[in-house]
């Protein structure tokens, strides 16, 4: 069996090489003869698996160690009797862990609360769920929006878009990329979108870039209808607009998804779907036996005397997830969108961290609890 790798997919090297040859290649650059001879192909999103790469090749089995799969070309794979296999909900604790510390910053900076503030999730799949409990562990009230699932589910769980955008004091989409069907989210963050919004509302996208018009938000936020914006996900990524990026209050390199938890479940999809059709039991409930430390403490201590729960929050957030730096590497050095995206540090959810929390704050500690922190044991 031969496999060809994206050289960025962590924790691979030594695990499938006893039982195939295995070329590790930068993602962008994997071209037709690279996999004309491979039987399977490890990616993630910046190969773009259609009938240019494959026509010709041996690949049968098509993992990608990512939860979006709009680099798959569905229709030519399912012609050419091609396997593919995306990982839905490998970051989904990940997203969950940078959009709570979105949140606490925005709300930090606005100068509200979180009990008084409404989040509008568009888009709840495993990521969008994920997402609406962290808000909730924050003390936030949460607006659902999701055609797909009301059509099947009923409308209670669920608020149309019209009213959500509405009542809505923050926005974030966690759809899919999908230019056909009955819900297309192409562009679906366009100006009659931000019409809709409240004034002085923020926005957060860490789906995918083209689920937002870029020239559409950027006028949303230079006529003043948008308070604030914080975007992961970019339209003509790796050359992100330069005005978006100066304007946004958090500006990232598509990295929501990345800390070393969910990089290390998109891995084992790869590893386990792989030996699951080539029969290599061994291989069969594979993980890594262990992930890297993060650079800051994993045992910390906050005293919450005195202090609000947004405070509180706060600090214990971006402790584990510093999102401004973050922020000013890529708003200082956007020309190295995709190194810093390739050699991202090593980011841990918030389950690895232990927290002795003092003082009277019964509030932070259940929502700290909820969001995976193990506090005070």
């Amino acid at each position: 069996m031969q496999i060809v790798a994206d050289d960025k997919i962590p924790f691979l090297r030594g695990v499938m090489e006893p039982y195939a040859d295995i070329a590790y290649l930068p993602g962008a650059a994997i071209t037709a003869d690279d996999v004309r001879d491979a039987d399977v192909l490890f990616t993630r999103t910046r190969t773009r698996c259609d009938e240019a790469l494959l026509t010709g090749s041996r690949v049968r089995l098509i993992v990608t160690a990512t939860i979006g799969f709009d680099h798959i070309d569905m229709d030519y794979c399912q012609r050419a009797d091609i396997r593919w296999v995306n990982a839905p909900g490998c970051n989904a604790a990940s997203v969950r862990q940078y959009i709570a510390a979105a949140l606490v910053t925005i709300v930090r900076r606005r100068g509200v609360r979180l009990a008084d503030t409404t989040l509008g999730i568009i888009g709840v799949g495993h990521v969008g769920r994920s997402v609406a409990d962290a808000a909730q562990a924050l003390g936030m009230r949460v607006l659902l929006n999701d055609p797909p699932r009301e059509e099947r589910e009923g409308s209670d769980a669920f608020t149309s878009l019209d009213e959500l955008l509405r009542q809505s004091d923050i926005v974030t989409c966690h759809t899919p990329l999908t230019a056909d069907g009955p819900h297309p989210t192409h562009h679906l963050a366009s100006r009659a979108f931000f019409d809709r919004m409240r004034r002085g509302a923020a926005f957060i996208n860490s789906s995918r870039g083209s689920v937002v018009d870029s020239a559409a938000l950027r006028d949303a936020a230079q006529r003043g209808k948008l308070a604030a914006f914080a975007l992961d996900t970019w339209e003509g990524e790796p050359d992100i607009d330069r005005t978006l990026l100066r304007d946004a209050l958090l500006a990232t390199p598509h990295i929501a998804g990345y800390s070393a938890d969910g990089k290390a479940n998109g891995t084992a999809v790869c590893v386990r779907t792989c030996s699951q059709m080539f029969g290599i039991d061994a291989l069969a409930d594979w993980f890594p036996p262990t992930l890297p430390a993060p650079p800051m403490p994993t045992d910390f201590a906050i005293d919450a005397t005195g202090r609000t729960d947004e405070e509180v929050f706060y600090e214990a957030v971006t402790h584990t997830y510093p999102i401004e730096a973050d922020s000013a590497r890529l708003k200082t050095s956007p020309e190295t969108f995709e190194r810093q995206r390739g050699d991202y540090w090593t980011r841990r959810e918030f389950p690895c961290f232990r927290l002795r929390l003092t003082g009277e704050s019964r509030r932070a500690e259940e929502g700290l609890r909820r969001l995976g922190f193990r506090v005070n044991l």
